[in-house]
């Protein structure tokens, strides 16, 4: 776990991961947190499927870099977003980071202290250099968070801004 001023960040395991799919608030149950109001989006639904979750279950695999991180507001003690990173690094060293703030919870600065701390988390990593990120040319919020941490964008296509930046 990583803590913050304001907020935990709980890396969750393949068994919280289908808890947290269901919508249930069996995760929520089962880390002792006050019921929110959360969506899966059809992009994190498939990620989850696709990706995240069979990632996890791999067990050759560091899975704290496919995990969602779940992200808790420590003052109500409720979730207010997800963070994770997409695999582990590259061979050059790069991860790449996503994230999304749970509805009632935007424009609180809250994700821009989450990328923080998980930034802070990558610098720690050995074999980390680079964080690289990538934001609709029309998500001004994403892009204002990228901007709070140092991310540099660095290249424009195809209605989308890819960002890094430098840890290692």
């Amino acid at each position: 776990m990583i803590e913050t001023e304001r907020l935990k960040l709980q890396p969750l395991t393949y068994e919280q991961l289908m808890k947290y799919s269901a919508l249930d608030f069996s995760l929520e149950e089962d880390l002792n947190l006050e019921k929110s109001t959360r969506s899966i989006s059809p992009e994190l639904r498939e990620a989850l499927e696709y990706a995240i979750i069979p990632n996890v279950a791999d067990e050759s695999k560091n899975y704290l870099f496919s995990t969602l991180w779940t992200i808790i507001l420590k003052e109500s003690n409720k979730m207010v977003g997800d963070i994770c990173f997409k695999g582990e690094p590259s061979i050059d060293g790069e991860i790449e980071i996503s994230y999304g703030t749970h509805f009632d919870f935007r424009r609180k600065g809250y994700m821009s202290e989450a990328v923080a701390a998980m930034i802070t988390w990558a610098k720690t990593q050995t074999n980390v250099l680079k964080v690289s990120a990538n934001t609709e040319k029309n998500n001004l919020s994403s892009q204002r968070v990228l901007r709070n941490n140092s991310f540099t964008p660095i290249n424009e296509a195809d209605g989308f801004i890819y960002w890094e930046i430098k840890v290692g």
